[in-house]
């Protein structure tokens, strides 16, 4: 049974933990934390994790995915962590939290931890964990492993040498990548914050689906961001301290983000922790072969929901064809 203060609208008030919901409310520094040591991490056991983000309705893939995660969870007998990846303040909406945790019950996941659970490695919504993130990225800052960027898309579009391609677009030409890192000149523009890259470095690991992996630093990637001009940690920063401070072991997650885990490794590294093993999966298609996705208008949980389907029947149709299937029952 879920406590009453743990209810969703608890929690987007930010009256859970006792934690601020706006990034503006936290305090630079967060003294209870120390970034070099393992702060409330448990020490043994399996733990993973489903992570979606609330920017739309959740598709078969995400589905797919996350069911992986959880049959890897229950055949260890683990922990399974939901972790909301809301950090986009325009595009992650109350609306589509709520719909995240209706959709993925209904598909049949039950985790232990998690915003309405609660859990002793919460909270739960990355919204409400900015103050961990904004410790490592002053933390990063001090022993020069970032640097202020100034740049906008444009610049680095418009580049003298035309950026090479990579998994996330133009891969940065390293215009800032010598600017100190000292106070930022009054009246200057909010700058985003880049990890520097040891260029032409392999980075890899093993794979528990693709085997040994590896991506070469400015090659394949390039100096990425760690803190967004906007003020928000980046994706790259936020799940990296997630994973660890939450105890993660294993991250099951979509082969989309090979690339990503090479510049996670790096800020594991940089940051003196041990990180997690990982597990990509193929991504889902649809019967033209496409990748699946939200912002292609992908057939949503919901959709088959209201449509018919049992998630039962829905897994198995996938696991038979590899496939998202049509919305019309088989």
């Amino acid at each position: 049974m879920i406590h009453p203060a743990r209810r969703i609208d608890d929690i987007n008030a930010g009256r859970w933990h006792g934690l601020p919901r706006h990034r503006s409310d936290f305090p630079k520094q967060t003294p209870f934390i120390k970034m070099n040591a393992m702060t409330r991490q448990p020490t043994e056991g399996y733990r993973g994790r489903v992570a979606p983000t609330p920017s739309g309705y959740l598709h078969m893939g995400h589905g797919a995915t996350f069911w992986e995660a959880q049959e890897r969870v229950r055949a260890r007998d683990g922990i399974l962590v939901f972790r909301m990846e809301d950090l986009d303040p325009v595009r992650s909406t109350p609306h589509f939290i709520q719909a995240a945790l209706e959709d993925l019950r209904w598909f049949g996941l039950r985790w232990d931890e998690g915003p309405e659970e609660g859990g002793a490695y919460g909270p739960y919504l990355q919204s409400a964990r900015t103050g961990r993130y904004r410790a490592v990225l002053e933390q990063l800052i001090e022993q020069r492993w970032v640097y202020p960027c100034f740049c906008s898309r444009k610049d680095i579009q418009s580049a003298a040498v035309a950026p090479h391609v990579g998994d996330e677009g133009p891969i940065y030409p390293g215009t800032c990548r010598h600017r100190p890192t000292g106070p930022i000149p009054a009246g200057s523009r909010r700058p985003c914050w880049r990890m520097k890259v040891p260029r032409g470095r392999k980075i890899g690991f093993v794979d528990g689906r693709h085997g040994a992996v590896s991506y070469t630093a400015g090659v394949d990637f390039g100096d990425f961001v760690v803190w967004r001009q906007d003020d928000v940690a980046s994706y790259q920063l936020a799940v990296t301290v997630d994973d660890h401070f939450m105890g993660i072991t294993e991250v099951v997650r979509g082969e989309d983000l090979l690339v990503s885990t090479c510049r996670q490794l790096l800020l594991y590294e940089a940051m003196g922790w041990k990180p997690p093993r990982f597990v990509h999966c193929p991504l889902l298609r649809n019967r033209e072969g496409e990748r699946i996705a939200k912002r292609a208008n992908a057939l949503s949980l919901r959709d088959y929901r209201d449509g018919g389907w049992t998630p039962r029947k829905l897994r198995d149709a996938v696991g038979a064809e590899g496939k998202s299937p049509s919305l019309e029952l088989g």
